[in-house]
């Protein structure tokens, strides 16, 4: 039996220093591939690319996906304006990974959004973010550790009891690491919120029903090898995708 083809959504980088400088580039970090690899599925790189049918068919040639992280969201995509505290942004790659999110809902593939990725799937369906954590009040967590050790763990999530992540990871609280700025405000229609930071952030969201759609905001990919609950979130996209 076929193992489970997994895209992952890529990012661009304008190549600098090298034989041909100025060149744009698509890739994924190698930490997507290893956790995908490890889970027993296929991992495969889905590059953006402008034309909607297209898109169409990179999403309709595997079986499930992942949201990959990234830059900021662009603010007019959910009727705000840019504020100072907003990051850099790539118009592109938001516009392909918005027909990636529709074009997986109409084929009913199942998503994992990781930070950026449940940004996108939020905002894909209807949602809203806070350009910056700094906007949530009453805040207090440092949201972007600063470590040495890449997989390193760095602060507590409260996990709903009665939500599929919580069936996946085992644990109501667990700690993650964490790398962002920006963060979900409202929640999509047809999405429950399932995780929490200590501080109100919110760290996951889930669609309701029988479309697996989950979203988390910490990188379980750069953790996966070393904590058995992270791997079991790429474990669980396999799965959905081998149904």
């Amino acid at each position: 039996m076929r193992k489970p083809v997994i895209g992952i959504t890529c990012n661009t980088l304008l190549a600098e220093g090298t034989v041909l400088p100025g060149m744009i580039r698509a890739f994924a970090n190698t930490d997507y591939i290893d956790a995908v690899t490890k889970a027993e599925g296929i991992p495969i790189l889905l590059p953006p690319v402008a034309n909607p049918a297209l898109i169409s068919e990179q999403v309709a040639a595997v079986d499930g996906l992942i949201m990959s992280g990234g830059p900021d969201v662009d603010p007019q995509l959910y009727g705000e304006e840019p504020l100072e505290k907003l990051g850099c942004v790539n118009h592109v790659r938001d516009e392909y990974e918005l027909l990636v999110v529709k074009a997986a809902a109409q084929l009913k593939k199942p998503i994992l959004g990781i930070c950026r990725g449940v940004q996108i799937i939020n905002v894909a369906y209807g949602g809203t973010l806070y350009q910056d954590i700094s906007q949530i009040e009453g805040t207090s967590i440092k949201h972007f550790q600063e470590v040495t050790q890449r997989d390193a763990l760095w602060h507590t999530v409260t996990i709903k009891p009665a939500s599929t992540l919580a069936s996946i990871i085992g644990e109501d609280n667990i700690l993650v690491n964490s790398f962002h700025h920006q963060a979900l405000k409202t929640a999509a229609p047809g999405f429950n919120i399932t995780a929490y930071s200590k501080d109100g952030v919110i760290e996951a969201i889930e669609l309701a029903g029988d479309h697996f759609v989950l979203g988390v905001q910490w990188h379980p990919e750069m953790i996966a090898k070393k904590y058995p609950a992270m791997l079991a979130l790429f474990r669980a996209l396999v799965k959905q995708a081998s149904l």
